[in-house]
């Protein structure tokens, strides 16, 4: 897929854009509002013609690229004519041979997937079957649906069946992707889930003043050359398939692209360029950070009584989460809401009004910090479920897509969002943790790492009183809290779902988590829009045949949460790092009534599990009571510990084996046995 870029999460880190572009001496800034300011452009339509397939492809028996390829595309082209000012469309045509069932199974059915603000039109397939006749998709065979992704995001794709499909036929495809509201920027993909013989971008570039210029992303010499009619070209060729792996890197670190982008003049680079974005945005950002009177007055009286800097802008953070309605995640927002925050032009006015967008929300809280004497600065950062920062790649737009508050506190700079509606005090967003911040300074720019919240900030906590019939049969009611990352994470999902969405989230996951024939006799969602509280799932549950009887014997399984759970990691092969998004931690404390004239044949628990480094560990604890009624079960887990999230793919083996041995803890088995004597409590 190509697309422009979405520049930003929230307002602050547009208007610090927009104070770039003020700055008459940062050239190279000012270049970057072309991509903004120039409306995309539109393209000559394609040869409605197929083009001939030679005899040697329809003959060909092995792929070229990767030799156990169910299907292989020979090529992949698309051409962008960018050198007018109407829509940006971007015409692709694909052609692909399949080589095995599974690659006709592939084929058979075939989704064309899209994201927000953009629209696939003009479909067309065509089979070429082993014999050389052909067999054209008809347009109402077209249809438009929304699939879920691997990673939980949700896409809209278009969707077709190919006619006649068969072993060595092959199938050419082409349709027209329309950018809405584009901007010239965009990535080319060059990387996708088939291999790729020869993949070719033909842009014909916005005419005017300004260069195109690229970044190349895993996609070692690849350039742009001269071509044709005005068009450059970049190709790649032998390109292998891109397949997801478990935890893996957010595409763009892994995938081969490249960025296009304008400039008018010389391109600065390296150190230079990023003081000059430094200067400008720490002048841009005076005004914005500025303290009324007012502002004054209401940061004294919401520090008042604090003892320490901590407490104190741990107040002004309470202060502005409370009592500033933030619109950008707020229910129920309306037209004159929105029209009224519009208004806001200081940070005084955003307090006057007592609502505001979340970076209205963020400049509030810089304003507040400096009137309580801090050194308070807009900092800039990327985003780690797209693409980490690298001061190497001179563009801020591209690197840099996320705005905080830098505050210093003593001889340190520490970060602030309460912009990040769902993210608790001091922490961020798990996309702006874990990488290095660009503090705006009249000098230039100051670097700071983001430190990465600890795995005990974001815990899911679980607790659960059951029992166990004869049957095998479980009945009981749990609670499961959500804090930190993974309530934020959990919270922005629900945001826009209806009750019924959300209880069919909570339902798919008690069943998944334990058992397809759970049977939920009630459930509740505690928390679901507030910004402090844990999220909280209440349920009741019936789940037959939870455990299973062999004459005398009742095997089951005491971590009923980890019921289903199944090994992270299946392949023995890895390509990427392994990667998790944040560090994490799991609690479980479960008491479990054991069926009357069962008990125990044992109570043994599983022995403890960590690494060598102490990246994760594993301890579980479990024993019977006196009367010898009730099992008693108490987990911990941690995982990221010291900060490590990232391990290199050679380390893949040892990755493996570690949560491997967890889920085999996770899954251990106790056996009751009906008229044995109660195990001794462990």
């Amino acid at each position: 897929m190509v697309y422009s870029r979405i520049l930003c999460g929230h307002t602050l880190f547009t208007e610090v854009l927009m104070n770039i572009f003020r700055t008459e001496t940062l050239y190279c800034a000012l270049s970057l509002l072309c991509l903004l300011i120039f409306p995309s452009s539109s393209i000559n339509a394609q040869d409605k013609d197929w083009r001939p397939v030679a005899p040697q492809e329809l003959t060909a028996k092995t792929p070229v690229v990767e030799p156990d390829a169910d299907a292989e595309a020979s090529f992949w082209e698309v051409r962008v004519d960018d050198s007018s000012v109407e829509e940006l469309a971007l015409r692709h045509y694909v052609r692909v041979k399949i080589f095995t069932e599974k690659g006709r199974e592939q084929f058979s059915r075939h989704d064309v997937v899209f994201t927000k603000g953009t629209k696939v039109k003009d479909v067309e397939a065509r089979v070429t079957i082993p014999d050389g006749s052909t067999v054209l998709l008809k347009k109402e065979d077209v249809l438009e649906r929304e699939i879920v992704r691997a990673n939980g995001f949700k896409v809209k794709a278009k969707t077709f069946a190919l006619p006649g499909l068969e072993i060595g036929s092959i199938v050419e495809y082409r349709y027209k992707e329309v950018l809405d509201n584009a901007t010239a920027n965009m990535r080319l993909i060059f990387q996708r889930d088939i291999p790729i013989q020869t993949v070719s971008y033909y842009v014909k570039p916005f005419a005017g003043d300004r260069g195109m210029y690229y970044e190349r992303f895993n996609a070692g010499e690849t350039k742009f050359e001269k071509d044709k009619n005005g068009y450059h070209r970049a190709t790649m060729t032998n390109v292998p398939a891109f397949r997801e792996e478990p935890n893996m890197l957010p595409d763009d670190e892994v995938r081969s692209w490249m960025y296009i982008y304008y400039l008018a003049g010389v391109k600065k680079v390296g150190d230079e360029y990023w003081k000059d974005i430094g200067k400008t945005i720490y002048e841009g950002s005076k005004t914005s950070l500025k303290a009324n009177d007012q502002v004054k007055q209401a940061t004294a009286e919401a520090i008042a009584g604090a003892a320490s800097d901590d407490e104190k802008l741990q107040k002004i953070y309470g202060y502005v989460k409370s009592q500033i309605r933030n619109i950008t995640y707020a229910d129920k927002v309306t037209d004159d809401d929105r029209k009224s925050v519009r208004n806001n032009k200081s940070p005084g006015d955003t307090l006057k009004l007592r609502m505001g967008d979340a970076g209205d929300v963020d400049k509030l809280f810089g304003a507040m910090a400096r009137a309580a004497g801090f050194d308070a600065r807009v900092a800039l950062s990327g985003s780690r479920n797209e693409l980490f920062f690298d001061p190497r790649v001179a563009n801020f737009q591209l690197m840099m897509n996320s705005s905080n508050i830098a505050v210093k506190v003593g001889e340190d700079w520490r970060f602030f969002s309460p912009a990040g509606y769902f993210s608790q005090y001091g922490m961020l967003s798990w996309v702006e943790e874990g990488q290095i911040a660009l503090i705006s300074d009249p000098k230039g720019a100051i670097w700071k790492d983001i430190s990465l919240a600890d795995a005990g900030k974001s815990k899911e906590k679980r607790t659960g009183k059951f029992k166990v019939l004869a049957d095998g049969t479980l009945e009981g009611e749990a609670t499961i809290e959500y804090t930190g990352h993974m309530s934020a994470s959990n919270k922005n999902s629900y945001r826009g779902d209806s009750d019924v969405e959300r209880e069919k989230s909570l339902k798919y996951l008690i069943q998944s988590q334990i058992l397809s024939t759970a049977e939920i006799v009630s459930s509740s969602i505690e928390n679901v829009l507030d910004p402090e509280k844990p999220l909280v799932y209440r349920f009741k549950i019936r789940v037959p045949g939870y455990a299973s009887r062999t004459g005398k014997r009742i095997f089951f399984q005491p971590n009923v949460f980890e019921r289903s759970s199944k090994p992270r990691f299946i392949s023995n092969t890895r390509k990427y790092d392994v990667y998790f998004n944040y560090p994490y931690s799991e609690e479980d404390d479960i008491t479990i009534e054991l069926p009357s004239g069962f008990a125990l044949e044992n109570a043994d628990a599983p022995s403890p599990i960590k690494d060598p480094s102490g990246i994760g560990s594993h301890t579980v604890k479990m024993g019977v009571t006196k009367d010898a009624k009730f099992l008693i079960y108490k987990r911990d887990f941690s995982f990221g510990n010291k900060g490590f999230i990232r391990f290199p793919a050679t380390s893949y083996p040892a990755v493996k084996n570690l949560f491997e041995a967890f889920n085999k803890a996770d899954v251990h088995q106790l056996t009751l046995r009906e008229g044995t004597a109660s195990a001794s409590t462990k």
